[in-house]
């Protein structure tokens, strides 16, 4: 018999982390702060460590994207983040891989900064939330 959240998310890689970042998007901070850092999964640490960053908590979201790693999602997020980019944000330049740590020092900056900056930074965000919630409610592949 399958749980509530793994009926919400039949087939899912990671239901949990699923809805951890379903409830992020839609506001819910709290609830998918409480429900993320109880995830021992990378993808648990992923949401928890975008919650941080966006509380603004920048060392403790450092931290849990140290416990994250490289993530399957980067590659992508890197190539929507390089379309986000412009030349509101001149000096915000992208390494050859995602850099999850640059990237909370923009998102610091940007908090700080220009509307452009904020604006961009948000884009990337969402993309990133996009690809990360994605990757956990894909159904898992056979092995």
């Amino acid at each position: 018999m399958s749980t509530p959240v793994e009926q919400l998310f039949p087939d899912a890689r990671d239901a949990k982390s699923a809805l951890a970042g379903f409830l992020l998007m839609s506001g819910h901070w709290e609830l998918s702060h409480q429900l993320s850092q109880d995830i021992p999964s990378r993808e648990g640490s992923y949401w928890h460590a975008i919650a941080h960053r966006l509380e603004p908590d920048s060392w403790n979201a450092g931290y849990w994207f140290k416990r994250v790693g490289q993530h399957p999602t980067f590659g992508a997020l890197r190539v929507q983040a390089a379309a986000h980019l412009s030349d509101a944000a001149p000096d915000w330049r992208l390494k050859d891989v995602w850099d999850p740590h640059l990237f909370i020092a923009w998102c610091d900056e940007a908090r700080l900064s220009l509307c452009e900056k904020r604006t961009i930074a948000r884009q990337i965000q969402r993309a990133e939330c996009t690809l990360l919630l994605s990757w956990c409610a894909v159904k898992r592949k056979d092995l």
